[in-house]
């Protein structure tokens, strides 16, 4: 069976009220992966309810607990976000607190229902940040469950006090096409994973 990944967008626009630079970083990841059959989808989170909280349903008027399915669904999360205040958005960050209740919903080995999974990370902005920004997703998503396999990150920062977005380049620089290698580092890890689970604890009470 083929490869899924689901691609949350963390950008703080809704689908209706404009472009996204992030949008496009992501389309170029997804774009590598098809070529290793991999299908996809890409969940702009701005656009959905995902209300404040650490468990997989917060209630009446929640979409988290769709998106958990979808993300659960999928062995390849493709997390992108922008660049704000040097962090990644508020966005991205209430949907890596949503999947904090991963760390209690384990199995009779102690293995999140996460485990297996892959996530790698998107990043866009104006200003340096990049590598911090990937390294506090690495972190979270490492904590929820998630591998992350090597060269895990595609990014793009345009000059300090800029005006350029990534998504008004002309063309994608030629340093930003490479570092999609992150894909097919993605699918191995996740091929690997889906043919032997990791094995979990045994009790010996």
């Amino acid at each position: 069976m083929a490869l899924k990944a689901i691609a949350l967008n963390a950008t703080l626009n809704r689908t209706d009220a404009s472009a996204s630079s992030t949008e496009r970083m992501l389309g170029l990841v997804l774009e590598a992966l098809e070529q290793y059959g991999v299908s996809h989808e890409i969940v702009r989170l701005a656009d959905f309810n995902i209300m404040p909280g650490v468990t997989s349903d917060e209630g009446e008027g929640d979409d988290w607990p769709a998106i958990r399915k979808k993300l659960l669904a999928a062995d390849i999360l493709v997390l992108g976000t922008p660049i704000w205040l040097g962090q990644p958005s508020s966005v991205a960050k209430r949907a890596l607190e949503r999947m904090d209740a991963f760390l209690e919903e384990i199995d009779d080995k102690g293995r999140m229902v996460s485990y297996g999974k892959v996530g790698v990370v998107c990043v866009v902005g104006n200003e340096d940040g990049a590598h911090h920004v990937s390294a506090e997703i690495y972190q979270a998503l490492n904590d929820v469950g998630f591998t992350i396999p090597a060269s895990a990150v595609a990014y793009w920062v345009g000059e300090a006090m800029g005006s350029t977005n990534f998504r008004d380049l002309k063309t994608v620089p030629e340093a930003v096409a490479q570092n999609v290698v992150l894909a097919i580092n993605a699918v191995h890890l996740a091929s690997l994973l889906r043919k032997s689970a990791y094995p979990g604890v045994t009790s010996n009470a």
